[in-house]
């Protein structure tokens, strides 16, 4: 037991490591139990924390206890996807004894902070915070109900429990040399820490950013007077934290803000790095953006037998083990869906956040094409959809469905709910093709075809995000050929289909069916590469070399 109302750690620290930061974000995806989560930046900060306690890092965690989750995903009566809001107990969250203040809408809100102890699921400390205690008013209790709340003012709450609050918190327990925003989510933070300091280069020191988002209209941005009517610049005047922030027109952006106020920032991976550079190149004062290709966390992703048969260079014993994986992913098929899947058939998994530019139902863009592709009785395949869209999203969640409406013609198509840590494991595990298609460049890095490599998956995949750095054509990967991206959207999704299919019978469905050595070698080539490069023992300690050690 630590004494948790102090920075505390159950390990020695690692001399290379021994700079004190707090990593702050909006989300993180830890284990199954803990549902704070709701994609892709949850389960990369997830990992981040697990490598940091396996490296013996001097961080500690700090996010919010989401109350009522992301949201959790069932289905209705008639088997489209709901969505449900239930209440979650954690016994495993310990009370640290600490309680911080902050103002919301000139508005004394009580914070307090739970803390997830490391060796309960292996990550460094993590504290949590919440609201929704019996000290606050019943609309100051929802501020930590729903992350990712549809209501703008309560976001922008949510942003000063987690950036205000946050480091408040970090301050009773005796300081960071360095605040971490992942995303810029955190940001009054900046503000609090001006105050304090009273001096930028003081706050530039302390602060480093990560941003994920390569769209402008990703990046958030409000109005200036709603903002300080909401005090997210803390106890500061107006007019001192536009000066601070470069702000003189009616909006702030987040990111923007950021990228001024931190001593150094990076995108998540190569390709984005370059996107972000350009995209906001010509901003007065703001900083260096490098590049961390974001990473998993091998020892908690991989299964450890496959990774033994690779080792021990066992191809036979590869490709059974393989078709020994897809069985618990076939019984949650069958129990969702009354389908049975059979392991000897090739099988393709489209899993992730609906987004648009994902591009969920690429596959279905030629319906008639698609159900001559899977109905091909010499070299059947089996296709799997899952994935959660943001909950008030109805464009994304009536893809889902007709995604639904169409696997009920056919049995062997099935969409699955309740797209979280277990299933995506599941997922990754019983995948033979690993099926991504965002429009590119958009995808900052997507990192679950990383966690599907490491399963014996193999990508078949846009070449966006982390995939240039990784992917090479029927050697590791199946890659679709760039295309002009200065083309309407609709040219994009017709050559990308067409570039797709014909990958697919041409050159996936043959070699699954009819060169097994040359499957297994192209899955023996992905997890190797995969783990030689993208497990985020490596991310974890390019973070301390390249963004926290100070004067370095």
């Amino acid at each position: 037991m630590g004494n948790y109302s102090k920075w505390y750690h159950p390990y020695t620290i690692n001399e290379k490591y021994s700079e004190r930061v707090a990593y702050f974000s909006m989300e993180f995806g830890i284990h199954q139990a803990l549902k704070i989560y709701s994609g892709g930046l949850g389960y990369l900060a997830g990992s981040h924390m697990r490598s940091a306690y396996e490296l013996r890092q001097n961080m500690i965690g700090i996010g919010i206890l989401w109350r009522h989750g992301y949201y959790d995903q069932v289905r209705n009566d008639d088997q489209f996807m709901a969505v449900q809001f239930q209440k979650k107990y954690y016994s495993f969250l310990e009370d640290t004894g600490i309680m911080v203040q902050v103002n919301i809408h000139n508005n004394p809100v009580w914070v307090k902070a739970l803390v997830l102890p490391a060796d309960t699921f292996g990550t460094v400390p993590m504290y949590f915070l919440t609201t929704d205690i019996p000290e606050n008013d019943y609309l100051s209790r929802t501020i930590t109900h729903r992350l990712y709340d549809p209501e703008l003012p309560t976001r922008i709450a949510q942003s000063i429990v987690l950036g205000i609050g946050g480091t408040k918190v970090v301050e009773t327990l005796g300081g960071a040399a360095i605040y971490h925003m992942n995303e810029a989510h955190a940001l009054p933070m900046v503000f609090h820490l001006f105050d304090k300091y009273r001096d930028v280069h003081e706050v530039k020191k302390r602060l480093v950013f990560t941003t994920h988002t390569p769209e402008k209209a990703g990046n958030e941005e409000h109005d200036v007077d709603l903002l300080a009517k909401m005090s997210f610049f803390g106890t500061l005047p107006v007019e001192e934290a536009r000066q601070i922030s470069g702000v003189y027109g009616p909006s702030l952006n987040y990111t923007l803000t950021a990228l001024r106020l931190s001593k150094v920032a990076n995108g998540v991976s190569k390709l984005h790095g370059e996107v972000s550079r350009e995209m906001w190149h010509g901003n007065e004062g703001i900083c260096e953006i490098k590049s961390i290709t974001n990473s998993q966390n091998i020892s908690y992703w991989q299964n450890p037998r496959l990774r033994q048969l690779l080792e021990a260079n066992d191809d036979e014993g590869l490709l059974r083990y393989k078709a020994e994986m897809k069985k618990p992913l076939f019984e949650l098929v069958a129990d969702q869906t009354g389908k049975l899947f059979r392991t000897d058939v090739l099988t393709i998994v489209w899993a992730r956040r609906f987004a648009a530019y994902k591009r969920a139902d690429l596959l279905l863009y030629d319906l008639h094409r698609f159900f001559e592709l899977i109905n091909h009785s010499e070299q059947p395949v089996q296709v799997i959809w899952a994935g959660k869209p943001y909950p008030f999203d109805y464009g994304a969640i009536s893809i889902f469905n007709k995604l639904i409406e169409i696997s009920h013609q056919k049995n062997n198509v099935a969409v699955l709910t309740g797209y979280e840590l277990d299933l995506s494991a599941k997922l990754k595990q019983g995948a033979d093709i690993w099926l991504n298609t965002p429009r590119r460049p958009r995808e900052a890095s997507g990192t679950s075809g990383m966690t599907a490599a490491m399963n014996g998956a193999i990508n078949f995949s846009v070449q966006d995000g982390w995939i240039p750095e990784f992917g090479r054509h029927g050697q590791n990967s199946f890659l679709f050929p760039i295309v002009d991206t200065t083309l309407p959207d609709y040219e994009q999704d017709k050559v990308d289909y067409t570039n797709m299919m014909q990958i697919l019978e041409t050159e996936i469905i043959p070699t699954y069916y009819h060169d097994r050595k040359k499957w297994v070698n192209i899955m023996k080539q992905s997890m190797q590469d995969v783990v030689a490069y993208f497990g985020s023992e490596r991310m974890a300690d390019e973070y301390y070399q390249l963004m926290y050690q100070n004067g370095k």
